[in-house]
């Protein structure tokens, strides 16, 4: 039997987003060695704020059609301080997730070993979620302008976007999600007594599509009531599915509560697999913290046992994840955003030592 070679573009991008994305493929390639049946055919892109400011691009301009010969994007951060967020967002991430129609956003919330949730009394069995983030449309669709501008009657819009399609492709994935979980339950997230019409209509689309599977029990929130559940009563809260900009807002949230946005992951899908996903950690470039080596890589280790998962290597995906839990395990492994003094070195070798057995 011939060795399976996974093609992976790895996208560091900027800030910590280089350092951990380099920590993870030491990590990869140390899975591969010890599984032994699979390989990585690894590709850098220098694609990042550096690159737009050496040529007025973050990428080059057929940089999504580039991605579509891979299986997996790795990707780490993008934005820095001297840049505007909209340009680095715009013109990096979301021009790779929306011509690959990545439109589904999946974020695990878990409190890991060792890790303290912010939360009274929470444990890893009451605060146990996944995230589903509608990723290609609504709030973040790229529809609006301005008009006049400097003038007094300036004017700026911004138009959210939903579609029947749109919303039923979500919604269709976050109750196949929440059926395969053991306990087969979803919320869905809006804010439709206030937005009466694309919002009224996920309701109605929620409801259409939960009769598809009626061993799913769901329900519905306002996102400003979801806050206060997700914090006051998280053993309620298994799947959920929310709009682009709500489900952004809300993982931000749910990993906080989790004990740090440092160990949060995200998958960007194509549940079709028509093109590559992506998949990179929650967490942003922060420029606060390059170069001194204290980046917290767990988020994107966990991000990369998703990535394992997607492209069919379940073993591999399990070792890792619970190589992290036992890294995470031990306060003295623990970076400076869980409170400890562990640099992204120390890890990144306590996970491959994990990976390889040599505490089996």
């Amino acid at each position: 039997m011939s060795k399976r070679n996974h093609k992976i573009a790895a996208i560091g991008g900027d800030g910590i987003g280089v350092e951990v994305v380099d920590a993870c493929l030491e990590v990869l390639h140390a899975l591969a060695e010890k599984d032994g049946d699979f390989s990585f055919a690894v590709e850098n892109f220098d694609w990042s704020t550096d690159r737009y400011k050496r040529t007025g691009q973050f990428m080059p301009a057929d940089g999504a059609d580039q991605l579509r010969a891979f299986d997996a994007i790795l990707f780490g951060a993008v934005g820095a301080p001297d840049v505007p967020d909209h340009l680095t967002l715009w013109g990096l991430r979301l021009a790779i997730c929306q011509p690959l129609d990545q439109y589904a956003n999946v974020r695990p919330t878990r409190v890991l070993p060792g890790i303290q949730s912010p939360l009274r009394n929470v444990n890893d069995g009451e605060l146990d979620w996944v995230i589903v983030r509608e990723n290609s449309e609504g709030e973040y669709a790229g529809q609006g302008g301005r008009s006049h501008p400097g003038l007094p009657l300036e004017v700026a819009t911004d138009v959210s976007i939903f579609t029947r399609a749109g919303i039923e492709r979500i919604m269709r994935f976050a109750f196949k999600l929440a059926q395969s979980r053991p306990r087969k339950l979803l919320t869905v997230v809006t804010k439709s007594n206030a937005q009466r019409h694309g919002m009224v209509l996920w309701d109605q689309i929620a409801a259409e599509v939960s009769k598809e599977f009626p061993d799913v029990t769901w329900d519905k929130m306002l996102v400003d009531a979801m806050t206060v559940r997700m914090t006051m009563d998280p053993a309620s809260l298994d799947t959920i599915v929310a709009t682009n900009l709500h489900a952004d807002i809300l993982s931000d949230l749910a990993a906080a509560l989790s004990g740090s946005i440092g160990v949060a992951p995200t998958a960007n899908l194509n549940p079709e697999r028509e093109t590559p996903s992506m998949f990179e950690p929650i967490h942003g470039s922060a420029f606060d913290i390059t170069g001194k080596g204290t980046a917290n890589p767990v988020a994107t280790f966990w991000t990369a046992a998703m990535m394992l998962e997607h492209l069919g290597e379940n073993p591999a995906a399990d070792r890792l994840m619970s190589a992290v839990e036992t890294v995470t395990a031990n306060p003295d492994l623990h970076t400076p955003d869980l409170g400890g003094k562990a640099t992204t070195r120390m890890v990144t070798d306590a996970v491959i030592e994990a990976v390889r057995g040599r505490n089996d």
